[in-house]
């Protein structure tokens, strides 16, 4: 089994940026800025010839170059229970129908469809019990964050693996976008 999802990396200069801001939340684990990625479709842990198929499915994506920019905060869940903490990608149809086209990919390799509702967003850390007021404090001071605009290239297919020190994501395949 191999655990995989497919993602627009976040340029070097604007991952940190975002890594500056990571602070104020002690119970968070906050992602290293190499990390930072917008998913496009998380594929779960699959089998190694599933896996195949994906990558193959993912080389019939087709879609231009992405402008995008990241604009506000967030966090997922509520109160004890927020796992989360995001900043948001401004609307994008192009962004949108790029994650359909991963979505249809996944469906062709014989995964099951993903139900939830596509929220482009860039994690910046997960989150155990944390104190409610610290990260709404942190949303707060942070609510304002506005990227400048950046173009994206290619997307990846990316593997993740647990270690000692949190998930580490490998990039697997480069997917042009022309």
């Amino acid at each position: 089994m191999i655990r995989l999802f497919a993602a627009l990396a976040i340029p070097d200069d604007i991952a940190e940026h975002l890594a500056a801001r990571q602070s104020g939340v002690p119970e968070a684990r906050w992602r290293p800025a190499e990390s930072l990625h917008i998913t496009l479709r998380f594929f779960g842990d699959i089998p190694e010839n599933q896996a195949e198929d994906v990558a193959s499915d993912l080389s019939r994506v087709v879609g231009a170059p992405l402008t995008l920019t990241l604009n506000g905060v967030g966090a997922f869940g509520a109160g004890a229970d927020i796992d989360a903490i995001w900043a948001g990608v401004d609307q994008s149809p192009a962004l949108d129908i790029l994650a359909g086209r991963c979505e249809a990919a996944a469906r062709r390799a014989g995964l099951k469809p993903d139900t939830r509702v596509y929220k482009p967003h860039v994690t910046l850390a997960y989150l155990r019990r944390p104190d409610p007021g610290r990260v709404a404090a942190w949303i707060q001071a942070n609510s304002l964050l506005k990227s400048p605009a950046f173009t994206v290239g290619w997307f990846g297919l990316y593997s993740s693996w647990p270690t000692s020190e949190g998930t580490r994501y490998e990039l697997e395949l480069v997917y042009p976008l022309r």
